[in-house]
């Protein structure tokens, strides 16, 4: 046997005894892999169904407002808490609640409905958005000092110019004319010149130095 010929016939038997050995390891290993990538497919699937369930939930909900029948709309935000408390769909569907709540003159159960949306919202935005409407119903409350403890929980980098906007108008509700003049400049440096909100904040300022000068 020439000695390529016997190299060859070493390997192939080191190969065999190799696999011999490991072989059900190998095999194992296949087999959980295939049950993993399979498991992940079912997963995804499970998932968008979910959300595709929930989003179907919100429109419905959507839908029960407007036609403002209260105890569907009721049932159906229950049903995105208790189901699809996981989706962002629930936290939105709370916090359309409690815009029609406190349209209603309902603060107390806007409050309640935003809070659970705070708490449950998916990701830092959404949370950041559920602050920033909880201290508006504060303020609407005639809760100023509450509205500035909420905003305080805000990252300043998220909604910094409607933020400052609303600690604006809660320090003008606690009297704080110069704390509130200095938040409304806030706001007009973080807002884009393009803004909606810019002639509502340019407004307040004037309306801050037009009281300053009949006070003086």
């Amino acid at each position: 046997m020439a000695f390529e010929e016997y190299d060859d016939y070493e390997q192939s038997e080191r190969v065999q005894q190799w696999l011999r050995k490991n072989g059900v390891s190998i095999l194992v290993g296949i087999v959980l892999g295939l049950v993993l990538i399979f498991g992940w497919q079912q997963w995804k699937g499970h998932r968008a169904t979910h959300r595709a369930e929930a989003a179907e939930q919100y429109q419905a909900l959507q839908q029960a407002i407007a036609a403002k029948n209260d105890k569907v709309a009721a049932n159906i935000v229950t049903k995105l808490h208790d189901d699809y408390s996981g989706t962002a769909y629930a936290a939105l569907g709370s916090s359309v609640m409690a815009r029609y709540q406190a349209d209603n003159g309902k603060l107390d159960q806007a409050r309640t409905s935003l809070t659970w949306a705070h708490d449950h919202a998916e990701n830092d935005v959404l949370k950041g958005l559920m602050a920033l409407r909880l201290a508006r119903v504060d303020l609407a409350a005639g809760k100023a000092q509450d509205a500035l403890d909420t905003l305080q929980t805000l990252d300043k980098k998220d909604f910094a110019g409607l933020a400052e906007e609303l600690r604006g108008d809660a320090l003008v509700k606690l009297g704080r004319v110069d704390e509130a003049r200095q938040a409304y400049q806030a706001s007009l440096s973080a807002l884009n010149e393009d803004a909606p909100q810019r002639g509502s904040v340019k407004v307040k300022l004037e309306n801050l130095a037009t009281a300053g000068k009949q006070g003086a």
